[in-house]
Parts: C-alpha cells; structure tokens; sequence
C-alpha cells in the first residue's frame, strides 16, 4: 500500500500530465461551438476560420496578440474519415499549419520552412487507418482523433491584407471521400451545455478533482497517450486511474480520492511557481529554445506552456523571447526611455522575419497615436552607417529622426515580446541571444 504523501504525489503528476488535453478538449467544445463567420478564428469542425485584420489596439481577449501575422484556425474531427488539407501556392510568402495532437504536440508543420511555397495537399487519417490516399495528396498519420491547426501568414501591415486573404482562402479542409471536389458547406451545431462565457483556461482551473479525472479518463479512451507515456500511466494505475478505461472514483479507498480531489490545487501551485524557471534568462529576456512543440515526457513543461500559451509552435519555427526587465535588472516601464541596439553583425539571424513587440503589462496592445505595436525587418527602420540598429522604446516621440525606429510604449510596466521567425540554428543554440534593453 502506498504512503499517503506518495499517492498524492502521484495524483498531482497524473493532474500534470492530463492537463493540457483537459484544456486542449474544452478549447476545442468552445472553438467549435460558434456559426461559421460571427467570430474569426472560431467555427464548426472541419472548416477553416480565418482572421482578416490585425486585432485593434484597445483589444482585451487574448494576451499578446500577434501583429505579424494573420490566422487560419480550424479542428479536425477524423473519427468519421481522414481529411485533405490543402495550402495552394503562396509564391513565395512565409506560411505555417502546425498541427497539433490533442496533447498539444505538434507532430506535422507543413509550410514553408518544411514543405516550402508550393501547393500541397495533405491527408491527414487517424492512427491504425490502413486505407490509401489519393495520388497528389501526403499522407500524415495523427496521433489522436481530434487535430487543431493553427495556421500563420505573413502580413506586411494592413496595406498587405488583400494579398493574404488571397493565400488563406487556399486553406481547405475536405472530407477524404470528397476529394478533390469542394468540401460541403457545414455549420456549427450550437450546444447549449457549452459555457461560452467562461474561459476554458479558467473552466478548467476551477474543475474539482472528481470533475477532472473523470473528464480526462473519458478523454484518454478516445485521445490514447503517446507511447511514451508509459511510465506515467503505469503510475496512475496505481491509484485506480487506468488510461482507456472509466474512471470509478467512489470505489476508490478514502485516501486515494483525498489525493485526487487534492491534486488541483497542488499542481496549480507547482505550475505557477515553475513559470519562472523553466526557460533559461539571458539579458533580461527569457526564451524557451528546448521542447516547446514537442514535450516529450516533460509533463511539468507541457503544462505550464498549456497554461500561459495553448498552441506553441515548433521552436524550429518560431521564438518568442519575452523581456522581464531592462540591463540594470528593473522591470521597464513606459515612463522612461529605452535603446534596443542591435550591431550590425548580431540583427536576428531568422530566415523569414522577426519584430519587437509592445504590450503591457498584462500582456495586452494600448492605443497609440501611431497605431504603431511592433517594430520588425520588414518595416522602413533607419540604420546607421555602421549598419547597427536602433529601436526607441517610450512612451514619448524620440523626435521625427528617429520616429521610424520608434516603438510607442504605454505608462506603467511594459511586456515587450521578440518574435523571431524561422529562427537559424544559431538561435536555437544559444550562439545568439537579444540584446538588452538599456534606459537612457
């Protein structure tokens, strides 16, 4: 019989590990359960909701919005059949469609990094499918039934849009037995029971341990864990919970069910208290350049990035560098003036593009007389003769020399985000890192 401390030991890895399916089905429920067409970025299974526009300055539903390029989103239902994505050529244009498994790994990006600009056609089918797939099409096997992509395309600011609904209205999902006729046309079957007022990622944070367990017991019999996932599953086991089976808390020992309805809570605690310490800090900004994408058995890591950003890329792909304060150790606030300078040999090494982008404190865009939230390569920024460069950070115009480097900051604490696209191996390893943010 297992010690007390080890059974809720247990049952906090077991919340751990099931958390970001949990949380990837209840996004899913809520994603899926909107009409096509009244809210970008959401709509019914199998068809791709495209955002149109940057998001305004004043916007509050997500934190740190992207502002360098605009989404495609969709989730593939294949328990009924296989799916054909298709991308038609973008002639050149940076585009992704990672997609993810119900555990958020990304087992398949196709896009330019990976299958470059051309048309492609990809069937996705799901694990143990034996059937074949038309000639034309790429097979990719899914590792769960249920898959959410969360494509990407570049835009070059609003003057860049019309082109870029040219390159998303290429993205279709379409019924195997269909291809390559058009997919019919379907709309979201809208379920009451769904709570659409309430955030997933809080929907789930307050669920009992009962709740939690039985729900991500149901889930496993239909998402089965990677085969990796042995060790943990055999632990969980242990205390009842067996994966591909119901979960039957009341028959449980006392104990046991102490532990699980304790677990929550213990492993809120353990995430938010890790966030920290996860991603190594290197001149005031911290980058997560190992696992991101692809977990592997680090369930802690797989959690939190679940918790703070549900859907992160391969780092192969994208890197996000988020600025926790400025070179003397102090969180940056718009109040003061800021340099971002960049030598001329150590601009980003990335082979798309990259930019700097201004939020506050709470990770959200302010309203700036510019219009102005990032400042990236492909904006008409001054060099200096040497070839460095330099971005102005603040609240006030640094003067009109140097307003097109100028990136517009809000009173009070600032969260400044890097994107780096398609970062080279450089970055990844660490040959390269931002530079720091430094007050004058």
């Amino acid at each position: 019989m297992l010690e007390q401390h080890e059974q809720n030991q247990i049952a906090e890895e077991a919340y751990l590990f099931l958390y970001p399916l949990v949380l990837m089905d209840v996004t899913r429920k809520v994603g899926t359960n909107v009409p096509l067409g009244v809210k970008p970025g959401l709509g019914p299974s199998n068809v791709f909701s495209h955002m149109s526009a940057f998001p305004p300055g004043d916007f509050k539903e997500v934190v740190r919005p992207n502002f360098d390029t605009l989404y495609s989103i969709v989730f593939l239902d294949l328990t009924e059949e296989p799916m054909v994505v298709s991308a038609a050529d973008t002639d050149g244009r940076y585009y992704m469609l990672p997609m993810m498994d119900m555990w958020t790994d990304v087992f398949a990006a196709p896009g330019s990094r990976t299958t470059g600009t051309g048309a492609g056609h990809f069937a996705l089918v799901p694990q143990g499918w034996d059937g074949a797939v038309p000639d034309g099409t790429t097979r990719i096997e899914a590792p769960t039934p249920y898959v959410w992509i969360i494509g990407r395309t570049q835009t070059n600011g609003p003057a860049d849009y019309e082109a870029v609904h040219q390159v998303q209205s290429g993205f279709v999902a379409t019924p195997l037995s269909r291809w390559p006729e058009a997919p019919l046309q379907v709309d979201a079957s809208v379920e009451a029971s769904v709570d659409m007022d309430t955030a997933p990622l809080d929907q789930v944070n307050s669920m009992s341990g009962l709740d939690f367990f039985s729900y991500a017991a149901e889930l496993m019999q239909l998402h089965r864990p990677h085969v990796t996932d042995q060790p943990i599953t055999a632990r969980m086991a242990r205390l009842g919970l067996d994966a591909g089976k119901p979960f039957n808390f009341d028959a449980l020992p006392q104990e046991v069910r102490h532990a699980f309805e304790g677990a929550p809570g213990s492993a809120q605690e353990t995430m938010q208290s890790a966030l920290p310490r996860l991603n190594p800090v290197v001149n005031g900004w911290s980058i997560g350049r190992a696992n991101m994408g692809v977990y592997g058995t680090n369930y802690l890591y797989r959690a939190v990035i679940a918790m703070v950003g549900l859907g992160a890329n391969l780092v192969e792909d994208a890197v996000y560098p988020l600025l926790l304060h400025d070179s003397s150790g102090d969180q940056p606030v718009g109040d003061h003036n800021y340099v971002l300078h960049f030598d001329a040999d150590r601009l980003p090494p990335v082979d798309a593009f990259w930019s700097v982008t201004m939020y506050d404190g709470e990770g959200f865009p302010v309203l700036n007389p510019l219009e102005r939230y990032a400042l990236g390569d492909r904006d008409p920024l001054v060099y200096s003769d040497d070839g460095s460069l330099d971005l102005n950070i603040g609240h006030e115009s640094p003067g009109p020399d140097r307003e097109p480097n100028w990136l517009p900051a809000p009173l009070g604490p600032l969260g400044v985000t890097m994107r780096l696209y398609a970062p080279r191996p450089e970055i990844l390893d660490g040959r390269w890192d931002p530079p720091p943010l430094k007050r004058i």
